[in-house]
């Protein structure tokens, strides 16, 4: 059997896209992969080479698109404006009814065993995105964004942990308004140029 051709891979990636996103990389079988492309497993691994191979090749993607909405948000004139561009992009993702509810990453993450290479691949892909965001806010420290003693690697830390638990909500069937809700009370507490830098270290004992 030949090749498939280039639009005829793309739907296939369409669709394992909609089966891992629904179902997760490891509720999501091989069996699974062929019959609803509708291909053979032969077919399947001339084409992608296996199923962990095509799952990293959606996720890239998936992260090249998620990482429009954090580049946007980092141009934002101040942290505050980068967190409330990004939690409320990132909800909006994650509520789109075009594909099953919360983050095709988280969903497919969660259920890996520790030390699984999938798992500990898809936590640098977080760190990344979180290091960008630490490199904003420390940008901001002592000017018009954040106090001078903000903790910067500890706030990107801080929004990250809001907007994985907006895709464990989304999963879990919240609605968008739901979670726009959520973020507007989580906006209020974000720290300012006009306040004291928050301790956010814990202390020592």
């Amino acid at each position: 059997m030949g090749r498939p051709r280039e639009f005829e891979i793309d739907d296939a990636i369409e669709t394992a896209t909609g089966l891992f996103w629904r179902n997760g990389y490891e509720g999501t079988s091989l069996s699974d992969l062929t019959q609803a492309i509708g291909i053979t497993p032969p077919s399947f691994y001339f084409a992608f080479g296996s199923k962990e191979a095509l799952f990293r090749k959606i996720i890239e993607r998936y992260f090249t698109e998620q990482s429009k909405i954090a580049e946007a948000a980092l141009r934002k004139p101040t942290p505050r404006a980068v967190a409330k561009h990004f939690l409320n992009g990132y909800a909006d993702m994650i509520t789109d009814p075009h594909h099953a509810p919360g983050c095709l990453a988280m969903n497919s993450s969660l259920p890996c065993a520790s030390g699984d290479p999938l798992r500990e691949w898809l936590a640098d892909l977080r760190e990344q995105t979180r290091k960008r965001f630490r490199d904003r806010f420390a940008e901001a420290r002592g000017g018009e964004g954040l106090p001078a003693g903000t903790d910067a690697d500890s706030l990107a830390r801080l929004l990250l942990v809001i907007a994985w638990g907006l895709a464990v909500e989304a999963q879990s069937g919240a609605s968008r308004k739901d979670l726009r809700r959520t973020i507007a009370l989580a906006l209020p507490t974000w720290p300012d140029a006009n306040q004291v830098a928050p301790a956010l270290a814990p202390k020592e004992f």
